[in-house]
């Protein structure tokens, strides 16, 4: 693993540990085994540090190969793996976006994320217009469908987020595959 890799994941940790005020960067660069002078040439601040993090490790990369080299063109199945694959960078980025929303000061930040689900909205839409040229897919307002299919998928992953009593007795990866169903049955020409 390189020394930026390091930096950055253990960063993540100790952030998501003591919050982002309670973490010097002479903490991250000990314990990530590098000094605090690597930290600043490699990223300049602890802010420029998160922000790598969030462009480095969050969704928008690997939601553009999805949609490039994975879909088979039918609803249903393109719709649960980019479920998935959305779920799967959520989960395990959940630490980053903890502390991305939790901190006032770290705004700017959150403001950039926000390419990521434009990106997915845009991926989305386009793929919904494609589906419907195709006659695989009811005519519809495509954005309308990427939003509710986005707030959907967030809003699972949002309810568990700071693990909160669950408000379901059903296990989240079965109430995405019923409520995927759902969708795509709702989407059908």
């Amino acid at each position: 693993m390189s020394n930026k890799d390091r930096l950055l994941l253990t960063a993540i940790d100790l952030m998501a540990l003591k919050g982002y005020k309670g973490v010097s960067t002479k903490e991250i660069a000990s314990a990530a085994g590098v000094s605090e002078m690597t930290l600043f040439r490699n990223f300049g601040s602890k802010q420029n540090l998160l922000e790598t993090a969030i462009e480095r490790f969050y969704y928008a990369g690997e939601m553009k190969r999805v949609f490039d080299e994975e879909l088979v063109r039918d609803l249903e199945s393109d719709l649960l793996l980019i479920s998935r694959r959305y779920q799967d960078s959520m989960n395990r980025n959940r630490k980053m976006i903890r502390i991305v929303l939790q901190e006032p000061e770290l705004k700017p930040l959150r403001d950039q994320a926000q390419r990521h689900p434009r990106l997915l909205k845009e991926l989305l839409a386009e793929y919904f217009d494609q589906m419907q040229r195709e006659g695989r897919a009811a005519r519809t307002d495509s954005e309308a469908a990427a939003l509710s299919f986005m707030w959907m998928n967030y809003g699972a992953f949002m309810s568990s987020l700071f693990e909160a009593e669950p408000i379901t007795d059903g296990s989240m990866p079965e109430l995405l595959v019923n409520g995927i169903s759902l969708f795509a049955k709702a989407m059908k020409p």
